[in-house]
């Protein structure tokens, strides 16, 4: 593979490098590039033929010819092919110094692409001798070069990047490594053009990853795939691998006539490669040879000057020279012609390239945009009328005339939750691929948001006739700076999966510290349930989307992407989850996650609960144009003694605004005719004081510094906690009211 990189990688570097060069370095001929071309595609031809004394004759010119005009990208280029005429050598040595020489020539020209693919030298350098203890620093490498190209977002050379580290990492047995780096393969080499030589590879890899973890059905359609692409191709090497590692998986499972099929063809490419590994093992000898006889070869090419010198001396000897002097002009201007019309074609070629990869790389940009667009729309559309369905449940079920109807509209409420939770998985596990995870830090009451969790799934609890333990240990610290919404959400999901699956039990939640400092605390969560347990055999895939473990016994519907969710978000806090259990015998999931610790000797208050009659006579404008939701919102505010008034689209608010005093306004976003940001824009050119407080249905995320700037004071996401609700429209009301009453009392006397 590594001869495979050297390849590629560097012939459609050096177009790009070579176009970049030509436009910023006006200096360069049209001589010189040609030059230069020449010797590059020599250097390809004799490394691929095996002549590698010639190769390195090659680079060395490249190398003298660069430094004459002192151009960084060529001298870099020189010594990366040098590298791998080494490599093939098996001079470590040599190979070594050329890879660290061709590293520092990129750092000088500032070029974070060649920068990327020296890292992809050195790591291929250390793969080829790992052996010698190098595996390690090959690792290395090759991180810095993914973190690198994902730094410059080029997804070409990042399907490559992420393949080769797979293939180290599954080497050296650190699978859940590999499989990460192959996932992130199989996405970027998807938006390749022709990607069937990297893919066959990553199927392959995909294969082995299978293998060692003893996934033989899995291991054994990866291998398939990879047979199936290889085969279309004529790629010997890839069907020699996978045939040799279907013939391993077969023979473990005890498949012994496959077994025997796929080794008896794996033989088959093997004798196929030792034939033309004869060769090359032969061919590498001989120039090994020619290396050692090399400064033999040019002294004497230095006394035969010599004597060719003395020889022109003698009249007839110089005519003959200078025919042969005039000959060899003519090939060079014949050679510079033909040289010359290449090259106008190459760069006719690389115009083509760049337009064709600009092209592609917009394409991506414009799909990923879309994608975000059409989650944000489905989690409005969705979350609009479960917004109705929940508010109107809440409202009827303190309405104490339909005090019999009450387990019906618990389970109306329950269910509407249920269907919400989907919802918020699925954009959960999109947000977390598209890196839009939340990643701010605060300080919070980590007991205040154990019990706020448990009592939020108080209902599932007693549906299922649970008891509910919360053991927080008291040398653990009360308050805490950390992302406390992604620890929600983990907790959420895994005190939420304990009681869907336990019935007339107990589900313990256990907080203990394992290491405290003044400034950090690593805690220990576990989520003890005595449910229905999980079986060996599922332990493993269920922590895989959308998969979920079977019971006989038990039936439970779901997305099956709660436990993949709490996995991908402890790995964003450099956590694993663990898993003890035994089919019958209940569960335990932990984990370990590290906090700073807030200083005690601070005042901490919590969030101080307002009284509700404080919206009494309140003049509230509600801007929406969903008539459910109207009334929902309208009957929460009203019940507390609110007076209410209602907008259909931002254009009415507006004109309501300027015409009647409101205490606040509830500003929905999508609306027709004038939407809520384009309305509250349009009031605070005459009231900057009124509190506008964001009311909607979509992912805030994407659209909070927005959402802000457009002169909105808060956000409530729907659907909603009423008291939080009701607590986030008071809080506006009194705050706008105490800075009413600080900018009268800073007005000048007169």
């Amino acid at each position: 593979m590594n001869c495979y990189l050297k390849l590629y990688f560097t012939s459609a570097l050096l177009l790009i490098s070579v176009s970049l060069y030509a436009q910023k370095n006006q200096d360069i001929s049209s001589e010189a590039l040609a030059v230069f071309y020449k010797l590059i595609d020599s250097s390809e031809v004799y490394y691929s033929s095996g002549n590698y004394k010639k190769s390195i004759d090659v680079n060395m010119e490249l190398l003298r010819e660069a430094k004459k005009i002192n151009n960084l990208e060529y001298i870099r280029l020189g010594y990366h092919y040098l590298g791998y005429d080494y490599i093939a050598l098996n001079d470590s040595t040599m190979a070594k110094e050329n890879f660290d020489r061709s590293e520092k020539y990129a750092n000088l020209a500032t070029n974070d692409t060649a920068k990327a693919v020296s890292y992809m030298d050195l790591a291929s350098y250390y793969t080829t001798f790992s052996g010698k203890g190098y595996e390690e620093k090959a690792v290395a490498y090759h991180e810095k070069s993914i973190n690198l190209l994902e730094n410059i977002r080029d997804t070409l050379y990042l399907a490559y990047a992420y393949t080769n580290a797979a293939a180290t990492y599954i080497k050296a047995d650190e699978l859940r490594k590999g499989y990460g780096h192959l996932i992130n393969a199989k996405k970027y080499a998807s938006l390749i053009y022709n990607s069937d030589p990297l893919t066959s590879g990553i199927e392959l890899l995909m294969g082995q990853y299978y293998l060692k973890k003893k996934k033989y059905f899995q291991a054994d359609q990866y291998f398939k795939n990879s047979i199936n692409i290889a085969k279309k191709n004529n790629y010997d090497s890839d069907l020699m691998e996978a045939y040799k590692f279907s013939s391993e998986s077969l023979k473990a499972q005890g498949r012994s006539k496959e077994a025997y099929e796929s080794r008896l063809l794996y033989e088959k490419y093997k004798i196929k490669k030792d034939k033309t590994k004869s060769k090359t093992d032969t061919d590498a000898a001989i120039a090994q040879f020619q290396i050692d006889e090399y400064r033999k070869d040019k002294k004497a090419a230095e006394t035969k000057t010599q004597l060719q010198t003395e020889i022109t001396r003698n009249k007839k000897k110089q005519n003959y020279v200078l025919t042969v002097v005039t000959i060899c002009a003519l090939i060079v201007v014949v050679v510079f012609i033909i040289t010359y019309i290449r090259r106008q074609h190459l760069l006719n070629e690389l115009k083509v390239k760049n337009q064709e990869y600009l092209e592609a790389k917009e394409e991506t940009e414009r799909l990923a945009k879309s994608k975000s667009k059409f989650f944000s729309t489905v989690s409005h559309e969705l979350r609009t009328p479960l917004y109705g369905v929940i508010g109107l449940s809440s409202i009827l079920l303190e309405d104490k005339s339909l005090k019999k109807h009450e387990e019906d509209l618990k389970s109306l409420k329950f269910s509407a939750n249920y269907l919400m939770a989907l919802i918020n998985d699925v954009l959960q596990i999109n947000k977390i691929d598209a890196n839009n995870d939340v990643k701010d830090k605060k300080e919070f009451n980590l007991r205040e948001l154990v019990t706020t969790i448990t009592t939020s799934i108080e209902y599932m609890r007693l549906q299922n006739k649970n008891k509910m333990k919360v053991e927080i240990e008291t040398d653990v610290p009360r308050f805490l700076k950390g992302n406390d919404t992604r620890l929600s959400q983990i907790l959420m999901n895994l005190i939420g999966n304990a009681c869907k699956f336990t019935e007339t039990g107990i589900v313990t939640v256990k907080v203990n510290s394992t290491n405290i400092s003044k400034q950090m605390a690593t805690l220990h969560f576990a989520i003890i349930d005595t449910g229905i347990g999980i079986a060996k055999e599922y332990q493993d895939s269920i922590f895989e989307e959308f998969m979920q473990a079977g019971n006989a016994n038990y039936n439970y519907q779901g997305t099956g992407l709660g436990l993949p969710i709490v996995k991908k978000l402890l790995a964003l806090e450099n956590a694993t989850i663990k898993l003890k259990s035994e089919l019958g015998n209940g569960a335990t999931f932990s984990f370990d996650i590290t906090f700073e610790v807030v200083d005690t000797s601070r005042d901490h208050k919590s969030n101080i609960v307002l009284d509700f009659d404080l919206l009494k006579d309140k003049k509230i404008l509600i801007v929406e144009d969903n008539r459910i939701n109207q009334i929902v919102t309208k009957k929460i505010l009203l019940k507390n003694g609110a007076i209410c008034s209602l907008a259909e689209n931002g254009e009415i608010a507006v004109n309501m605004t300027k015409n009647e005093r409101f205490d606040v306004i509830l500003m929905d976003i999508n609306m027709p005719i004038k939407n809520g940001m384009e309305a509250t824009k349009d009031i605070r050119l005459f009231n900057i004081s009124i509190p506008i407080i964001a009311l909607t249905a979509v992912e805030i995320e994407e659209m909070r510094q927005e959402i802000f700037e457009s002169g909105m004071n808060d956000i409530i996401v729907k659907p909603y906690d009423i008291d939080i609700f009701k607590q986030t429209v008071i809080r506006n009301i009194i705050s706008a009211e105490n800075s009413s009453k600080m900018n009268e009392i800073a007005q000048p006397v007169i």
